[in-house]
């Protein structure tokens, strides 16, 4: 469990709120469920702007395969003991 609790839809301005429900609707989308890194990070919106960022150009990378890069991430919470 997570020391800092996941941050609620309703906080923030409608712009934030904006944000962070699309945020959380193609994390649902694409894992199934919303992780608790994203929500943790949902407290702040520029440190989730940089996150989802770094998503996207890890997942937009052409210099390693795609199934290569799936091992890999799976040997690294393995490693380190992640959930997801």
């Amino acid at each position: 469990m997570a020391r800092i609790p996941g941050a609620p839809r309703s906080q923030g301005g409608p712009i934030r709120r904006l944000f962070v429900e699309i945020v959380y609707s193609l994390t649902r989308r694409r894992l199934g469920r919303v992780i608790m890194p994203i929500q943790v990070s949902a407290h702040h919106p520029k440190i989730l702007w940089g996150y989802g960022q770094m998503e996207q150009s890890q997942a937009g990378s052409k210099l390693v395969d795609h199934k290569l890069k799936g091992l890999a991430e799976l040997r690294v919470a393995t490693l380190v003991g992640c959930p997801f």
